[in-house]
């Protein structure tokens, strides 16, 4: 092999390395973007489940009897 296509070798092996680096951190911080997501999403479920069981059990509905009456014109 000629010292020419070694060198040509080198380089584009050295070029993949770096593309490969730079993937590397990419997928990681996509990786944490997801898992932040999904922990946000975990959040939002349990919530809105509480929020069901709320309004499921009648807590936000006022005694009539103890509504003031609307008023007059």
């Amino acid at each position: 092999m000629t010292d020419i296509a070694l060198h040509v070798l080198i380089e584009r092996l050295d070029a993949l390395e770096t593309r490969i680096a730079f993937q590397d951190h990419t997928i990681e911080e996509l990786n944490d973007t997801i898992t932040g997501q999904w922990q946000q999403i975990d959040l939002l479920t349990r919530k809105m489940a509480q929020m069901e069981e709320q309004l499921r059990s009648g807590a936000y509905i006022a005694d009539p009897a103890t509504e003031k009456p609307p008023p007059h014109y």
